[in-house]
């Protein structure tokens, strides 16, 4: 499988991916002055600096941003002096636009004014805070490089130097859990590409205890990773049901002439709503399932939630007790065995009954020869 896009139209689409990604990437940057009422009052100021038919005090400029803010959210609560006064000194300041900006006397009050009318904070290149943010967004996107589908990321850091005059951090200073040498990441980008333009594909797949690979048709929906490992998932009309294949286990992919189905809908979000990992059976409901924990261990639990349907019960002396309300698989076994005498699963009893039996073989192993 190719990219449909053909050569010609390649920096077409790395750009439109650059300038995606970037205002993805400032719209969520909650802690830096470029978000998003920040910025619509910084375009509001930026016109009334240039407007030469009026004059603006502070009082104007104030009523400029609040009405610019109210536009787009009504129920906003606007800004005062104090913020209209910090918006202008970030504007002023190296890491904003080092705006030309006048002040002139008009009796007591002051009106502001750009010296060069034809200046626009949108004719400028990106200023420092921009920089900043957009830096250390390509080195969390990073992560996905020697994914195919990314294969952008890499060609667009010597158009950064050129045009934005600034060079990317090249010492790292965050890690991810990513295994570059599982095998399957090769596939990533014909499976993505095979799930946007709704591809049905002839897969050749080996399971672990399988002698032989199968092949089987299967119409891909979603690719999700977990635990360092990605896993397809989608419609196998063999089974007439939903199956999730470990990349690593995938021999080939082909392409088929079959028409894929437009009318299958199905919410992933639901999918993994009820189970920790990608593990589900198709009748499976969830339960209530308690544990618990040590003392020891409560803090980490807090932190790292094992499900989001967490919640603490009750207190005893030497730990806590807590739920959850998730299908019990196999990812959840290993989840709570992954903390050793730290857990203890008190219900149901099905499920304490498969955990106890999992820990008596793993003692059997470590007896004596």
């Amino acid at each position: 499988m190719h990219d449909s896009i053909s050569s010609s139209g390649r920096s077409h689409k790395l750009m439109t991916k650059y300038h995606y990604f970037c205002a993805a990437y400032l719209h969520k940057s909650k802690h830096m002055p470029n978000n998003k009422n920040a910025t619509i009052r910084y375009q509001a100021l930026d016109k009334c600096f240039r407007n030469p038919g009026r004059r603006y005090f502070w009082k104007d400029l104030l009523d400029a941003c609040n009405h610019a803010l109210q536009e787009y959210d009504p129920g906003i609560a606007g800004i005062q002096r104090r913020q209209l006064l910090d918006d202008i000194r970030f504007m002023e300041s190296e890491q904003g636009w080092s705006i030309p900006l006048e002040r002139h006397k008009d009796g007591k009050r002051v009106y502001y004014r750009y010296e060069d009318m034809r200046f626009s904070i949108n004719n400028q290149p990106i200023n420092e805070t921009e920089s900043n943010q957009i830096k250390a967004a390509l080195l969390v996107l990073s992560r996905f490089k020697g994914l195919p589908q990314f294969d952008w990321i890499n060609e667009i850091i010597p158009r950064f130097e050129q045009s934005f005059n600034f060079r990317p951090e090249s010492k790292e200073f965050i890690g991810f859990d990513h295994n570059e040498y599982l095998r399957g990441l090769d596939q990533i980008g014909d499976l993505f590409n095979a799930i946007m333009y709704r591809k049905v594909l002839s897969i050749k797949y080996k399971p672990f205890l399988a002698p032989e690979a199968i092949a089987f048709l299967i119409y891909p929906y979603y690719l999700k990773q977990y635990n360092s490992r990605w896993f397809l998932f989608g419609f196998n009309p063999e089974l007439d049901k939903i199956t999730n294949l470990a990349l690593d286990r995938i021999e080939s992919i082909e392409e088929t002439g079959v028409n894929y189905n437009p009318s299958f809908v199905f919410d992933f979000q639901d999918y993994f709503e009820d189970i920790v990992g990608v593990s589900r059976s198709e009748n499976d409901q969830p339960v209530k399932v308690e544990l618990f924990v040590t003392n020891q261990l409560v803090p980490y639990i807090q932190t790292k939630p094992l499900h989001g349907s967490q919640k603490r019960i009750s207190q005893l002396e030497d730990g806590q007790i807590f739920s959850l309300f998730v299908i019990p698989n196999y990812e959840l076994e290993q989840l709570i065995l992954s903390h050793g005498e730290k857990i203890r699963v008190l219900s149901p009893d099905n499920f304490r009954e498969r955990i106890r039996s999992r820990l008596r073989e793993a003692l059997k192993a470590y007896q004596p020869i």
